[in-house]
């Protein structure tokens, strides 16, 4: 799919939903699929294959929407219901899903899984936190205390501080100004194939192999945003 420009989707996207006028299609935004190597043991293939499945799901549903908003009407827009609202429901929680899929499966499955004390996301979630071990235990909890959705360590640019938090969904619960860091999938099929309803030792193995390198190229580009909200 790298080879595949925004242009080209678009245009297979427009076929697809028989939009004749390319510029129907100009402001509309598109999501490539990108490539993730699950070298863990500790999810089964199986439970990886449908885990991509409902990846690739997500990003041809949120492209077909986004299409299909260039064209929708305008008028007649109700609170209640209306093809618009609906559309922008459906947006907000494909997009959703497709960025949060992609972050998490970027931050698992590291087989040397390593943390170092002087690093920027040990010492910035020991400062936020009190504790490093502070921080595990919190977002420990979020993974139990979301119904069916994500964990997230993220940086709240208005509270100027790391924080946890759990999304239900993809869309529900998602605090504003949150800059994701640390994902953690805790839906019932990321899990139940595998660890069946315990939830906590998934939870557990998953964080046995967090991708500190990606962890902390996350931090940096927190950092730049904090500096830069303080200029």
């Amino acid at each position: 799919m790298s080879d595949i420009t925004n242009k080209d989707l678009k245009s297979i996207i427009r076929n697809s939903l028989k939009i004749e006028q390319e510029s129907d299609l100009n402001e509309s935004f598109v999501a490539q699929e990108k490539q993730f190597n699950l070298t863990t043991e500790l999810l089964s293939s199986a439970n990886k294959k449908n885990h991509i499945e409902l990846y690739e799901n997500y990003i041809e549903t949120f492209n077909r929407v986004s299409a299909e908003l260039d064209t929708v009407s305008r008028d007649d827009v109700d609170s209640n219901h209306s093809r618009y609202r609906s559309l922008k429901i459906d947006e907000s929680y494909n997009l959703n899903a497709v960025y949060l899929h992609e972050m998490y499966f970027s931050n698992i499955s590291d087989l040397h899984s390593d943390i170092a004390m002087d690093s920027l996301s040990y010492m910035r979630l020991s400062r936020d936190f009190g504790s490093f071990d502070a921080w595990q235990k919190d977002f420990i909890a979020c993974c139990l205390a979301s119904q069916c959705g994500w964990a997230i360590t993220g940086y709240n640019i208005y509270l100027q501080s790391y924080v946890n938090c759990f999304i239900d969904l993809h869309d529900l619960h998602v605090p504003v100004g949150f800059y994701p860091i640390i994902v953690m999938d805790v839906w019932q099929h990321a899990y139940y194939r595998d660890y069946l309803k315990d939830v906590k030792t998934y939870t557990y193995a998953m964080m046995r192999q967090l991708n500190w390198s990606v962890i902390e190229e996350r931090i940096k580009r927190a950092d730049r945003i904090e500096s830069a909200l303080r200029s």
